[in-house]
């Protein structure tokens, strides 16, 4: 057998149906939308993940990538797995994800395998070369659900597009596996796989990204990721940039954004997140449009602006998401 793992090894569709041979039925799990993301080193997993939570992060990535020395690697997985395993036992806390290695050999799938579980809301999928990979790690996910007895799609999936293949096909991957994506977005920042790839110079402003972030805004969008996040800001001690970087994302259309640094979380929470002015002006917007419905009008007057049941609609969706 050989020693490497192919998506292409399979040539049926990866979600015709379940491990037990039944037809898969899309899902109605619940994803909330995620404001912050932050990464945290595997092998810190134990020291500082209670950071991470005191940061107040919406979820936390425990990093298992490459970059973790191989010495570290064993002891990382260990630490990894002890926190979602307390994690499914509190039953609280920030959402955990695990950002696994590719999934281009048996040592990463077996890895996959030692993190699935109760604890676990989603896998980072980093390196993603297209739609193909993305259908490889559902089929495994599918199985690791099978094999804890969780519902199909409980885990959530987040590829990082970082080669200009997936970027240029942004639409192929979410729909890839659209039950599971919610969080996919473009994740640009400095030097990286992403620059690299695409070839552009990096500045603060974002000017060299900004159509980039927004095509696949766009197309995660059309394909039904309802939760999209940016990224990332390498400069730590830059936090009005980071401010200005994520006020950018959040007028693309973009939920939130990952972080490297506790530091960089409050106030991505700000920003992602309606203030009580907003919430305010929300529900006054829709009680107009209904009170002039309830007259038989169609369109209203309200606070300066000319308002109707779209305009109402978006009211609506931004309360709902943020009951």
């Amino acid at each position: 057998m050989s020693s490497e793992v192919s998506s292409r090894s399979d040539p049926a569709p990866a979600r015709a149906v379940s491990p037990s041979g039944t037809p898969r039925a899309r899902p109605a799990h619940h994803r909330p939308p995620l404001r912050s993301m932050l990464f945290v080193p595997g092998n810190r997993t134990a020291s500082w993940l209670p950071k991470a939570r005191a940061a107040g992060a919406d979820a936390v990535i425990l990093d298992l990538e490459d970059a973790l020395p191989d010495t570290d690697r064993a002891a990382a997985v260990r630490q990894v797995a002890g926190a979602l395993a307390a994690r499914a036992v509190a039953g609280s806390g920030p959402a955990l994800f695990v950002r696994v290695r590719p999934l281009d050999g048996w040592a990463a799938v077996e890895e996959l395998r030692a993190v699935c579980g109760p604890g676990l809301s989603g896998v980072v999928l980093p390196k993603v070369s297209g739609p193909d990979d993305i259908r490889f790690a559902d089929r495994l996910l599918t199985w690791c659900e099978h094999e804890h007895g969780l519902a199909h799609s409980t885990l959530a999936l987040v590829p990082l597009l970082e080669t200009a293949e997936a970027l240029r096909d942004a639409y192929g991957c979410a729909t890839a596996a659209a039950d599971r994506v919610a969080h996919l977005g473009a994740v640009t920042g400095a030097g990286g796989d992403v620059e690299r790839a695409v070839g552009y110079r990096w500045s603060p402003a974002g000017h060299e990204t900004y159509a980039l972030r927004a095509r696949v805004l766009l197309d995660v969008r059309a394909a039904g990721a309802p939760h999209p996040v940016a990224g990332l800001w390498t400069r730590i001690g830059d936090l009005d940039g980071l401010r200005g970087f994520a006020e950018q994302n959040r007028a693309l259309g973009y939920t939130g954004m990952m972080a490297i640094h506790p530091s960089h979380v409050p106030v991505l929470n700000e920003v992602f997140a309606p203030s009580a002015e907003e919430l305010a002006h929300a529900a006054r917007l829709i009680e107009a449009v209904e009170a002039a419905q309830a007259r038989g009008v169609g369109a209203v007057t309200f606070e300066g602006e000319m308002v109707d049941e779209a305009m109402a609609a978006t009211a609506r969706a931004l309360l709902a998401r943020h009951a």
